[in-house]
């Protein structure tokens, strides 16, 4: 059962840049019924957004890690705020949770190096990240050691993590989310592009479009179909990739959208 069992969040009808993510037109009411959970959409369909609420609401670090992250300065979010989070409400079985990690792919490098600057004062602080330095680490060595050592128990929201992981790494990935989860110590919130990450067995997904925020599963998302044609057919997608004047606006996924307006 997870830790986390619903969200929701309305009244922000006046909200220019809320109101302004089609998959939140008509609110937001999600009930979470497994441990591992993927947000899957398009660049600004709202997965982020949504998932930075849920850290601020959780007193994560908006800038990653957990509640004792405090690298921010002057404000606890250092001037920056979750647009959402004052809209959300959160729903927990049987208590709130408090130990858990907010990571998002894009803000990793500035929190490697405010672990650096605490380890400088307790270098036993570099054990819970595979007793080194994250920055003495490959990008994708950095972020698996993140998920092997810190990862113990709680909710981890995860904005992106596959972004610097090879295909092999993410397969190890998953065997570090399936430990923690069915274990029942450990809640995953992911969004996330890949389409192997998504195929994690179990887990529900939730798609972000202009038609809201609904449940789908995983061979429906266009993670999974769009990939599946492409290695099923490149040379037609990259034919037509690199043609002149395309009338597909230079969107991939166009060319599957389309697919029955063109012969091979």
């Amino acid at each position: 059962m997870p830790f986390l069992t619903s969200l929701s969040a309305t009244g922000f009808n006046d909200h220019p840049y809320l109101q302004g993510i089609p998959s939140f037109h008509n609110g937001i009411q999600l009930n979470l019924q497994r441990n591992v959970t993927f947000f899957v959409g398009e660049n600004g369909s709202g997965k982020s957004t949504l998932l930075e609420a849920i850290a601020e609401r959780c007193e994560f670090s908006l800038r990653g890690g957990n509640r004792n992250h405090n690298h921010n300065t002057g404000h606890r979010f250092g001037g920056y705020e979750s647009a959402m989070a004052p809209y959300l409400k959160l729903s927990w079985n049987p208590r709130r949770i408090s130990e858990g990690f907010f990571m998002r792919a894009e803000s990793f490098f500035n929190f490697a190096s405010y672990i650096d600057e605490l380890a400088k004062d307790d270098r036993r602080i570099l054990n819970a990240y595979g007793g080194k330095s994250l920055h003495a680490q490959s990008h994708g060595e950095s972020f698996l050691s993140l998920f092997s050592n810190q990862f113990e128990s709680g909710i981890y929201i995860l904005d992106e993590p596959e972004a610097a992981l090879s295909p092999a790494r993410i397969l190890a990935f998953m065997a570090v989310i399936n430990e923690l989860e069915t274990s029942g110590r450990a809640q995953f919130l992911i969004a996330t592009h890949s389409p192997i990450l998504i195929c994690y067995p179990g887990a529900a997904i939730f798609q972000f479009d202009e038609n809201g925020i609904l449940e789908t599963d995983y061979e429906s998302t266009e993670h999974f179909t769009l990939t599946k044609s492409f290695l099923d057919n490149p040379n037609l997608f990259l034919r037509h990739l690199i043609k002149k004047n395309d009338a597909l606006d230079g969107h991939p996924a166009a060319l599957w959208r389309n697919h029955s307006n063109y012969n091979a």
